[in-house]
């Protein structure tokens, strides 16, 4: 159960940190500082934006918990559904706050990645890693 709980943990902080980062370049965008400008500017504009910051730090932490996960859960189940579950969780994120649209096919291939996610997932039995 714990292996489960750090990677849902892992899943979560992996759509949270890829989030971060299209929200902080958006942030960094807004900013107008360009490469053009020199590498101190953007380095100073980078540094001081807190959401590609935690971002990372996020980046960082899912790897942790994604590792002691894989030491519980075989990779064949827990990629699975590390991979499609943050592009379920991504998309729709996307979709809900960014104003990015889905087609309907999309929909249904998102439908689809959650059935794949839920039959990967009744695969997670302990003690299989």
């Amino acid at each position: 159960m714990r292996y489960a709980i750090a990677l849902m943990l892992a899943l979560a902080l992996n759509a949270t940190a890829n989030l971060m980062m299209k929200f902080g370049v958006k942030h960094f965008k807004e900013t107008g500082v360009t490469l053009a400008q020199g590498i101190v500017p953007v380095g100073t504009a980078l540094a001081t934006n807190w959401v590609l910051i935690l971002g990372l730090l996020c980046f960082a932490t899912n790897v942790v918990f994604y590792a002691y996960a894989l030491s519980g859960i075989r990779i064949s189940v827990a990629y699975p559904i590390m991979f499609s579950g943050g592009v379920a969780i991504i998309s729709l994120v996307a979709w809900k706050y960014l104003s990015e649209t889905l087609s309907p096919a999309q929909w249904v291939g998102m439908t689809l990645i959650l059935i794949g996610v839920f039959l990967v997932a009744r695969e997670m039995k302990p003690g299989l890693a």
